[in-house]
């Protein structure tokens, strides 16, 4: 039963038209939980998120009961990733700095204040990349509210991560997730639109460090 529920939770993409015919608008609920976690938390980057919500974009193509909408998934979700990257960066707030108080060996103050340093460099631009880079999407926000990012920059830049990123993986997988070729190779195309999405970004951060 356990291995079940976490196969079914790690490879939710998977499993969309089951949770869909199962529980029918409940599959919002669900999807809103799933991508709030693997941003929201910083032990949970393993959760399902480019992948997802390709599949969600997918399936919204293809939902002949309408209950699956690619603008409702896609407003739905981007407040998901946004609340929960909102979350984690309110848990590094309160609680990263004092396990910076020089009690741990590993844990030094010079750490923090070299996370305060990069963020008030690059901290906006970290944080809409991250959005991109599974995992880093998980640790930036922590390390936003450990280095003490100014709470309203952190915030627009969260803003418009959160929106780039589910709405490009959620109109992709409408617009092309059904094609032959795209379905048969998922994790390559998934990865491409990683990629694409991250070079005009990288472009516009290299002129400016020029």
């Amino acid at each position: 039963m356990l291995a079940w529920l976490m196969d079914w939770v790690l490879h939710l993409d998977r499993h969309l038209v089951e949770v869909l015919t199962d529980y029918h608008t409940w599959i919002y609920p669900i999807l809103f939980t799933v991508i709030f976690a693997e941003t929201g938390f910083v032990v949970t980057p393993f959760l399902p998120g480019d992948s997802l919500l390709f599949a969600v974009g997918a399936l919204a193509a293809v939902d002949s009961s309408g209950t699956v909408t690619a603008p409702l998934a896609s407003v739905v979700l981007a407040v998901a990733a946004v609340l929960g990257n909102l979350a984690n960066y309110s848990i590094g707030r309160a609680i990263g700095p004092p396990a910076f108080s020089g009690r741990y060996r590993l844990l030094r103050v010079e750490y923090l204040e070299r996370t305060e340093e990069f963020f008030r460099r690059h901290g906006g631009m970290a944080i809409f990349l991250s959005r991109f880079m599974p995992i880093m999407r998980t640790c930036a926000p922590f390390v936003a509210g450990v280095g003490r990012m100014p709470y309203r920059r952190f915030l627009a830049y969260n803003l418009a991560g959160g929106c780039a990123w589910v709405g490009l993986f959620i109109w992709g997988g409408y617009l092309f997730g059904n094609v032959p070729l795209v379905k048969q190779h998922f994790g390559l195309v998934t990865l491409a639109i990683i990629t694409a999405s991250l070079v005009p970004v990288a472009l516009a951060w290299l002129r400016r460090r020029d």
